[in-house]
């Protein structure tokens, strides 16, 4: 085959598959118009025939047959061929009465000694059963099928040898029975990609679904650290700078300044947190500027940040911690900055606040503690239950860790965390 021949034929089998699909489509809408159609169809290839030639003495091909069986009357005739044409039209809806139906008339006609084309209307029915029927049915149908085959071989055992028109007869009814079956092993398995398709895009959509809401709540944790972190120290100035503007009026300036800029810094990891999300219009490479995630090296401004707002904090490692990588960085600043947010919310100003961490190398364990000597904060603070200690949580067991929090010896309120650094997964 040349490429004008592939090129030629793409075209017409486009064409045959749209017209496929637009029969289907008129046939779900009006079902009966193809089952009349098929019934119109075998009537004047198989009725009109056997109608025209009747009463004909001479002639070849069928003809000679004629005189061999009873030849019946025009009104016999018709009656036997609407008993055999007729059921076609519910042989989908009701395809084990049709062929019941048709198989009884053939039986008569052949009982009589009548041959007539419309016997096809058999072998149509078969194929229906087949295609559209249950299968249980199909042996008992199998052998019906095969009962009035062996009818009509003995009946035609005159004209034709009996094993001939058995091989013959036998032959058509497992073509029809074949092609029931392959057709509706197809339809089951296009069935079955659909429903499959339909499932894989319900996954699909669930998958999408369920990465918004993790995304979702990422930012959302994200944006409770920032703004209550920077809020908490910016209300924390205010309150100091209103007090200190009639005593010590350069200390309010000061405390003026330290708003803006907690303000300004708070903005930033806004604007970068959300920038993230927000996609250029124009599809280009181009988007927000953005900043690298805070780690444990902006501890030492975060401590210093909340120093300005008065408290003392005390900062210390033990380890390399410089070596851990970004994500448990991350969650290292993020934990400490909402222990410390708790400690500006609840313990006040005259609070010495110490922030140890450690890295046991040898257990693998990475070791957060925040604890403050000032009054401990009230227990069962749904805001502080809801958010802070519950998004402390949820960081350190995306490592394995755990975080516990309660009030320390001699006063003051201890947040602990314990991330665990060794590598997930087992060997095999």
């Amino acid at each position: 085959m040349t490429i004008d021949d592939i090129s030629g034929t793409v075209p017409l089998v486009a064409r045959l598959s749209r017209g496929g699909q637009r029969l289907r489509q008129a046939d779900r809408r009006h079902p009966w118009v193809l089952d009349a159609a098929v019934v119109v169809l075998v009537f004047l290839m198989f009725c009109l025939p056997d109608l025209f030639h009747h009463g004909a003495g001479d002639g070849d091909g069928p003809l000679r047959f004629r005189f061999a069986f009873t030849q019946l009357s025009v009104a016999g005739m018709l009656a036997v061929q609407a008993g055999l044409v007729l059921p076609l039209l519910w042989r989908r809806r009701r395809p084990e009465a049709a062929f019941g139906v048709v198989a009884a008339v053939f039986v008569v006609q052949w009982a009589l000694g009548a041959a007539l084309r419309a016997d096809v209307a058999l072998f149509v029915t078969l194929y229906s059963l087949t295609l559209h029927g249950r299968l249980r049915k199909l042996p008992w149908a199998c052998g019906v099928m095969a009962g009035t085959m062996a009818l009509v071989a003995v009946r035609v055992s005159p004209v034709v040898s009996v094993w001939d028109a058995l091989f013959f007869l036998l032959s058509t009814a497992t073509a029809a029975l074949a092609l029931g079956l392959m057709v509706r092993i197809r339809r089951a398995q296009l069935a079955g990609l659909r429903e499959r398709t339909a499932q894989l895009e319900v996954e699909r959509d669930q998958r999408s679904r369920l990465a918004a809401a993790t995304e979702r709540t990422r930012v959302a944790r994200e944006m409770h650290d920032i703004v209550g972190h920077n809020l908490s120290v910016i209300i924390t100035l205010a309150d100091a700078g209103a007090y200190a503007t009639d005593i010590a009026p350069e200390r309010g300036k000061e405390a003026l300044r330290l708003i803006g800029d907690t303000g300004r810094q708070a903005l930033g990891e806004l604007r970068r947190v959300l920038g993230v999300l927000r996609e250029t219009a124009d599809g280009s490479a181009g988007g927000p500027e953005l900043s690298p995630q805070p780690g444990i090296a902006d501890l030492d401004a975060l401590c210093a940040n909340v120093q300005a707002a008065g408290l003392d904090v005390v900062y210390r490692t033990s380890g390399d911690v410089d070596a851990l990588d970004g994500g448990v960085q991350l969650t290292v600043y993020r934990i400490v900055q909402e222990a410390l947010t708790n400690t500006l919310k609840h313990a006040g100003t005259d609070t010495d606040t110490r922030v140890h961490l450690a890295i046991l190398v040898e257990d693998g364990r990475l070791t957060i503690r925040v604890q403050d000597t000032g009054r401990a904060a009230p227990a069962g603070v749904p805001n502080e239950e809801g958010h802070g200690l519950v998004g402390m949580r949820e960081r350190a067991a995306l490592y394995g860790g755990t975080v516990s929090a309660g009030p320390a010896r001699g006063g003051g309120w201890s947040v602990e965390a314990v991330l665990d650094l060794a590598p997930r997964g087992g060997a095999g």
